[in-house]
């Protein structure tokens, strides 16, 4: 049985389907035009149950699953979207242990997603080079309670990671081809490196980048997410869909001689 902590995050869905994220803490109050819930009510009790207000509306009250924490991150920056963010901790196999490299944090979605993969013993660094984006990263995480298996680091990335042999590295920032000499630098032979790029000009760029590092099974994808209705007599597509967000590149770095790499300018004119 699941019960309700005080200062844990438990997630309310309203009788209309509203979805509310709230941190416990004793002697406060949830207020919604529904009503209100004491948090001495949700404190101590179990999680998937109902509790009404006290105008008698019925909210149910759960423990929020990471897709829920995700998308309920306070932002100054866009997030990578859950669609996108399921393949990557699959393929940088960000699983317990691992020891991952992110550039840049932005508001900490994909951070907070990465440490719950390697937690307990694995370690997420995430560099981010604005200092006002760490500050709301590191109070996301902390509202997580993540921020046990994450380094935050302000650094601009074309000085060079850090650490070294890490197992896998992504990069969420600009320009990717100006930073491969330091992600082969930080990257394991063998381990996994990870991109998003918003534009095909950029994938292009960044693909005649890595010919000329020691990267094998490159592949570009990106993933569209279509929700259906939940009515049995008349199932069909929701009239919204989440569409292009981003492409996504994968490859692996290996033991090899790096080819002459030709002047940023050629690789830019693409």
């Amino acid at each position: 049985m699941l019960v309700a902590q005080e200062n844990d995050r438990v997630m309310l869905i309203s009788p209309d389907g509203r979805r509310y994220l709230i941190t416990l803490r004793s002697g406060r109050r949830f207020h919604t035009n529904k009503g209100v819930i004491e948090h001495d009510e949700l404190i101590g009790r179990p999680l998937g149950r109902e509790v009404s207000t006290h105008l008698g509306q019925v909210f149910l009250v759960l423990r929020p699953s990471l897709h829920d924490l995700l998308m309920n991150l306070k932002r100054v920056s866009q997030i990578i979207y859950p669609k996108e963010i399921g393949l990557i901790l699959l393929k940088l196999d960000a699983v317990r242990g691992r020891r991952v490299i992110e550039a840049g944090t932005g508001s900490g979605a994909l951070t907070l997603a990465l440490a719950r993969g390697v937690e307990p013993d694995g370690m997420v660094y995430s560099y981010e080079a604005r200092e006002e984006m760490l500050r709301t990263a590191r109070r996301n995480l902390e509202e997580a309670g993540a921020l046990g298996n994450v380094e935050l680091f302000q650094r601009d990335i074309a000085e060079g990671f850090l650490q070294r042999d890490v197992d896998a590295l992504f990069l969420d920032v600009r320009e990717p081809w100006d930073y491969l000499e330091q992600v082969c630098e930080a990257l394991a032979d063998g381990g996994v490196f990870g991109a998003l790029v918003p534009t095909t000009n950029q994938v292009s760029i960044l693909l005649a980048a890595m010919a000329y590092h020691p990267f094998t099974a490159v592949e570009v994808l990106e993933i569209l997410e279509r929700h259906y209705k939940p009515v049995p007599q008349r199932l069909r597509p929701e009239d919204r869909m989440v569409g292009h967000t981003g492409y996504l590149l994968f490859a692996r770095k290996v033991a090899r001689l790096q080819k002459e790499r030709p002047a940023c300018e050629t690789i830019g004119s693409i």
